[in-house]
């Protein structure tokens, strides 16, 4: 897989010019740019750049309305529901933690459902919010269905990350992952690769496992059947119903409780109607915030201190790796798969954006790539 590299600002400035030409005023395109040069610093490239087609696909065929703007339709101290027409994920998600924030600052919970979204990119961003406020933040999203459940043969529920990021020394706790084994952003980057899928991933229409990516995201898409194994796999013997049951427990604080589309309908006729779910937590509701702050730190560096295994020289928790991927990206750029900046250059010349201001003069044999744009 070949990949350039680019300092985090160069892209940062690209992305924020580009989603201005979209019609985004210069507050949300930086917010937009925010969340996916996140994945990006953290090495998670199927959310990053990578998805820069997907939003200009979605924009030009009016599955998300730039002009859209996020509505409370629905609210308590303690919660509310965004409609949010449309719109950028990234936008709403933004706004729908913000509103958490604020309401657990006052009565120490709060919960935020969204409906009628788009894809908001990497689920952690919106959790990790929280956790910048000294709060615990969760995060959730259901997305097009490409979860296979437990015995089943079709796609019914999406990928439905489930985040939390709470407040520790030296760095915080930050769980991001997926109810799926993968996400279709990675089935993605190896279909750019033309490289087979790994066992484990996927299933055919049939439901019987696959490794061609081609296949399985065409069939995704026309919702013929097949799709991405839970977490677990497809078998009860590894777990495959956990997986399955940690999906659902995303949609109900997505889809079912901001009585929006499960993902089983979304994507379908020209409408996206993605869902969210957002919680904050102050931990002061259970008693001394800094002492809370310092038993969990204990326990964490009790998790790395813990004997390692054979041949095995680190334990890392859960957020140590973003923490040392920045510092990384931040010295060294961030990479990004060819195929992905030539899309970016075709992206470029649609909006009339200066694509050699930012990048100079690239030889990307363009000829020789099978673009996805």
């Amino acid at each position: 897989m070949a990949h350039l590299k680019f300092s985090i600002e160069t892209l940062e400035s690209f992305c924020k010019e580009a989603f201005q030409k979209f019609g985004f005023n210069e507050e949300e395109s930086s917010i937009i740019t925010d969340v996916l040069l996140m994945s990006d610093k953290f090495g998670i490239e199927s959310h990053g750049m990578q998805r820069l087609s997907r939003y200009h696909k979605g924009i030009e065929k009016g599955l998300i309305k730039v002009d859209a703007v996020p509505e409370v339709v629905f609210e308590t101290p303690v919660s509310a529901v965004i409609e949010g027409h449309d719109g950028m994920g990234q936008l709403i998600g933004h706004k729908a933690m913000k509103i958490a924030i604020e309401k657990a600052k006052k009565t120490g919970v709060a919960i935020v459902t969204a409906r009628n979204s788009n894809h908001y990119g990497i689920a952690g961003y919106y959790a990790r919010m929280a956790c910048d406020e000294g709060l615990i933040g969760l995060s959730f999203t259901n997305s097009e269905a490409i979860m296979v459940p437990t015995f089943a043969r079709k796609a019914m529920l999406g990928s439905n990350p489930i985040a939390i990021a709470m407040p520790a020394e030296p760095y915080p706790f930050f769980c991001d992952s997926s109810t799926t084994v993968v996400t279709r952003g990675k089935l993605e980057m190896y279909r750019k690769a033309e490289k087979p899928l790994p066992d484990g991933w996927a299933l055919d229409k049939n439901g019987n496992p696959s490794n061609d990516a081609e296949d399985v995201l065409k069939n995704i898409l026309a919702k013929a059947g097949g799709g991405i194994m839970p977490l677990g796999g497809s078998r009860e013997q590894t777990g495959s119903h956990k997986g399955y049951g940690y999906g659902m427990i995303c949609e109900i604080f997505c889809s079912i409780l901001s009585m929006g589309m499960t993902s089983n309908h979304t994507h379908i006729d020209g409408k996206g109607g993605t869902c969210h779910g957002f919680i904050a937590i102050d931990p002061s509701v259970f008693g001394d915030k800094e002492a809370i702050k310092e038993h969990f730190s204990t326990f964490l560096q009790e998790l790395r201190d813990a004997p390692k295994a054979e041949g095995q020289e680190r334990i890392y928790t859960h957020g140590e790796k973003e923490v040392l991927a920045i510092e990384r990206t931040k010295k060294e750029g961030i990479a990004v798969d060819v195929k992905t900046v030539i899309e970016m250059k075709q992206m470029s010349e649609y909006l009339g954006l200066d694509f050699e201001k930012y990048f100079g003069t690239l030889d990307l044999n363009e000829g020789e790539y099978k673009t996805l744009y």
